[in-house]
């Protein structure tokens, strides 16, 4: 059976378990601590040594039935979430969502039918891969923000080209496509057995504040055989860690040699919160305050730039997905801006079409910088972009983004020697800006576009009508957002009044 067939049918259970309540993320997360059973029951009995607990193993499961099944998941879920290393990891705080034992025998029997551990660790990863797209085109459910277009991940990998020596970190690892992404592309260089123990057990790092985020993805790392049960290895480290990358700041000895994130969009600058002493409303700010930093600010998203440009080692290099407003916004957004050119490289900027991502009315880019010594003179001395939105309709169902999409950028990047990088009527979309023109700019405003827009003038080429409805939602969706955002604010203030 393929990995895709083999997809179809777990998912298909998805929807008989929806009717009871189950969403689609908790009948993945129900899916990733099943299958590490089987698996780990399939390991031991090879003879290789095993994390699990005979009491909790997948053999005990399947001999039973009714509410003896149900207890005693619940109580392996439990118990093993108690433990170290990625055994710990993949069980935090797991609970069972399927309540009916009936439904559960039956998804432990559709599991039991697969041998998961005979299986390449590509195709394992490919499996698991389709389910945590299946699981984010759940827009209703919110999945989509943790899930990058892995063809968008892609081809940032193919330009960033890391080593099979370096050290690869995503501080907003989501369900981990960067990490693989990254791990592949590795795994083709790494020719001595030291540089493959390296991508194995230290090349990796990855955090989310999620709980159930960090569990798919260190099911996915782990399923494409990186840390959990390595040779010569009794207790699986695990290179995913739910914590809140910006809670501290980076010391020396976690610095890394390349960042590929796409951290979460947001800009709330605070939460309400109920007083237990009084029973009235509160807020509470979310400005974050640490000393590396540039600029005090609660936009998250200038908060992880500033985040990963000192995770980085000195010549370290960084890609990073940001929204619209951390090329525009005034304050903090111009001070972080300036900073960015002055203390690295920041040369090149990727401007992304709407449509390609599952969280509705996304407008994102990509910046790519290169970490510097400390200088006198400002290190970025022009900066490219590549205007891949401008006339270009995506959407998630008529016209799905592939990886070819990005051929012309990835051509236009000349990864091996940035150098020899030209501007020509043929690559119109390819345009670069020397550091003074950008820094004149009213507070050092990278949204610079030169392209006409045919869709403002030319009404006989408009897209398509189902690529316009498309476009309208999300725009809509968008609209819907910050005007929730004016309400909290606007319902804080009163309260505080």
């Amino acid at each position: 059976m393929s990995a895709s067939e083999i997809v179809n049918k777990v998912w298909n259970y998805a929807h008989v378990l929806r009717d009871d309540g189950v969403g689609y993320g908790d009948y993945v997360e129900q899916i990733t601590y099943l299958i590490f059973l089987k698996m780990a029951d399939e390991r031991e009995q090879s003879g290789q040594q095993v994390q699990v607990p005979d009491q909790f193993s997948w053999a005990r499961l399947v001999k039973l039935d009714g509410d003896d099944l149900e207890l005693q998941y619940r109580h392996t879920l439990e118990s093993l979430g108690k433990q170290g290393g990625m055994l710990g990891t993949i069980f935090r705080k797991a609970q069972n969502k399927v309540q009916d034992p009936a439904k559960l025998e039956r998804l432990i029997k559709m599991i039991e039918k697969e041998k998961w551990s005979t299986l390449p660790a590509d195709v394992k990863g490919e499996i698991y891969e389709g389910l945590l797209e299946r699981n984010a085109q759940d827009v209703k459910g919110g999945a989509g923000q943790y899930f990058t277009p892995r063809p968008l991940i892609q081809a940032m990998v193919e330009v960033m080209q890391p080593k099979a020596t370096d050290t690869v970190a995503d501080p907003a690892c989501g369900t981990g496509g960067f990490l693989l992404a990254a791990h592949d592309y590795m795994a083709a260089q790494a020719s001595s057995k030291k540089e493959q123990r390296h991508l194995k057990e230290h090349a990796l790092r990855g955090n989310d504040i999620v709980d159930s985020v960090v569990r798919l993805c260190a099911m996915n790392m782990y399923l494409h055989g990186i840390g959990g049960d390595l040779p010569g290895r009794q207790a699986g480290e695990c290179p995913i860690s739910a914590t809140d990358a910006l809670a501290k700041e980076v010391s020396g000895d976690n610095l890394v040699d390349m960042v590929l994130a796409n951290p979460p969009f947001g800009k709330k600058s605070s939460i309400t919160v109920i007083n237990e002493k009084t029973g009235k409303k509160e807020t509470e700010k979310l400005t974050i305050e640490r000393e590396d930093f540039w600029a005090t600010t609660s936009n998250k998203q200038l908060n992880f730039v500033q985040h990963i440009a000192n995770m980085l080692k000195i010549d370290g290099k960084a890609a990073v997905v940001v929204p619209d407003n951390v090329l525009f916004e005034g304050g903090a957004g111009e001070t972080v801006r300036k900073t960015l050119m002055e203390r690295a490289d920041l040369h090149t900027l990727l401007r992304l079409p709407t449509g390609i991502f599952y969280a509705q009315g996304v407008k994102a880019n990509v910046i790519f910088f290169d970490a510097k010594p400390a200088s006198k003179t400002p290190w970025t001395k022009k900066l490219w972009i590549y205007d891949f939105r401008t006339n270009v309709h995506m959407t998630l169902k008529t016209k799905r983004l592939v990886k070819s999409n990005f051929d012309e950028f990835v051509e236009l990047y000349k990864a091996d020697d940035r150098s020899k990088r030209r501007e020509s009527k043929k690559h119109e979309r390819w345009k670069s800006f020397p550091y003074d023109e950008i820094t004149a700019r009213d507070k050092t405003n990278l949204d610079i576009f030169w392209l006409k827009d045919d869709s403002l003038e030319d009404t006989e080429n408009l897209p398509a009508p189902d690529v316009l409805a498309q476009e309208i939602v999300e725009q809509l969706e968008a609209a819907l957002e910050e005007f929730r955002s004016v309400e909290e604010v606007l319902a804080i203030q009163g309260g505080d009044v």
